[in-house]
């Protein structure tokens, strides 16, 4: 058994969903499991549904759940000659039960509305995707991530059980698979013991795909995305980029920690525990070889891989009474930037300061400040951007600091971290 999962560009019109049976025809006869994102920017839309929910905007409510329901009714019409076909009934359903929340109480907690909500994408895009596939003669099943993937209530960045998990996937797709070679579900929804929907937070629908290739001991997982594979360089800021052929775990977890975009670390650890390859493959060229992530690291050092980080904020803190930053201090800067959610991309510290630095933000920084002034002087420095080399060399810093100004340098013997201005 094999996972596959398409993100929201990979099914963002008529054309993209049609492109992945295209895609599924070069597999034939293999038993695939397929986590599927909501179509294109339906998540941000739902996001603006909650909002005005939460706002009791009843005319923005229902002229934004009219939009949603118009883009999936457009790709319907092109998909599906007749409306007698199910979907069509199952669609209209699901926008009829959303239409009627805006007469239910908008709950204190916004993270449980915004998850009962925001899921709704991915339950749209999986079930046009299996009547598609149906109509294309797949043996397909929609199984309902919701009634698969455990969590705790900790809604908007649902923690996963995995034993529970464990237990509902391996049921569910030795019943499936016996009489069905694709089974279609739904990415970043999982379910909390009361039944209740959550979601899985930032890159959740790659960390289902990696949860259900765990519990279902799948041969691999391929993210198909709308690049070759992994680059070492973001095209946008770095010419003549180079695809990574091949990269460990460790690797690609190290790229994720220090802001890479294309996987985030915790779809990697539960495949890395299992020793299971993930591949990064193009839905715009599926035949290409892509970008292969597994456990040998032999091949990581082969190509320089660079990480911008733009609009960072370099703060410096120094004690009013100029005593030496120690532990004490440390513990109290360390709460305050927890309460706060400040993250931190950089940090060093000296004798009578401590610097860090951190995505610019105005209204963190303000209460940063208040939080500090009576017993800090904090300096700081905005516009800078971080750049991190992994595997440099000379030609590498000097390429990343033509005509820029390094005020500050962190280096380990495989990874070089500039703050330049």
């Amino acid at each position: 058994m094999k996972v596959f999962k398409f993100g929201g560009a990979s099914v963002k019109n008529t054309d993209a969903v049609k492109n992945v049976g295209a895609i599924l025809s070069l597999y034939p006869g293999e038993k695939i499991v397929i986590v599927v994102s909501a179509m294109g920017k339906t998540t941000n839309k739902l996001e603006e549904i909650v909002a005005a929910l939460q706002a009791k905007n009843e005319k923005q409510f229902n002229n934004l759940v009219d939009e949603l329901y118009e883009y999936h009714q457009y790709i319907l019409g092109e998909l599906f000659q007749e409306r007698h076909y199910k979907i069509f009934q199952i669609i209209d359903s699901i926008f009829e039960k959303l239409k009627l929340r805006i007469k239910d109480n908008f709950s204190d907690n916004y993270s449980f509305e915004y998850d009962q909500i925001v899921s709704l994408g991915e339950v749209l895009s999986s079930h046009i995707l299996l009547e598609y596939l149906l109509e294309q003669a797949y043996k397909a099943t929609w199984l309902d991530a919701r009634k698969l993937i455990r969590t705790d209530t900790n809604f908007q960045e649902g923690k996963v059980d995995w034993e529970i998990t464990s237990k509902l996937v391996s049921t569910a797709f030795d019943e499936v698979l016996i009489n069905s070679d694709l089974v279609i579900t739904q990415g970043f929804i999982g379910h909390t013991s009361e039944g209740f929907t959550t979601t899985l937070g930032r890159e959740g629908s790659d960390y289902t795909a990696g949860i259900l290739a765990y519990c279902g001991n799948a041969e691999s997982v391929t993210i198909w995305k709308d690049v070759p594979g992994m680059l070492n360089a973001d095209p946008k800021y770095f010419e003549d980029t180079k695809k990574l052929e091949q990269i460990s775990f460790k690797e690609a977890i190290e790229l994720s920690y220090y802001g890479a975009s294309v996987i985030h670390p915790k779809t990697i650890k539960p495949l890395q525990n299992k020793n299971i390859p993930l591949y990064v493959k193009s839905f715009l060229d599926p035949t290409g070889s892509g970008t292969e992530i597994q456990a040998n690291t032999n091949k990581d050092e082969l190509i320089p891989s660079f990480i911008i980080k733009q609009k960072q904020l370099l703060i410096s803190i120094t004690p009013k009474d100029f005593s030496f930053i120690a532990e004490e201090n440390l513990a109290v800067l360390f709460n305050i930037l927890f309460l706060e959610q400040i993250k931190i991309n950089l940090m060093q510290n000296s004798a009578l300061s401590f610097s860090i630095l951190v995505d610019e933000n105005q209204e963190q920084l303000t209460r940063l400040l208040s939080h500090l002034a009576n017993d800090y002087i904090v300096k700081y420095n905005d516009n800078l951007s971080l750049v991190t080399i992994r595997h440099y060399d000379d030609a590498t810093i000097a390429l990343v600091t033509k005509d820029k100004e390094s005020i500050l340098t962190q280096k380990t013997r495989q990874t070089i971290r500039l703050v330049l201005q």
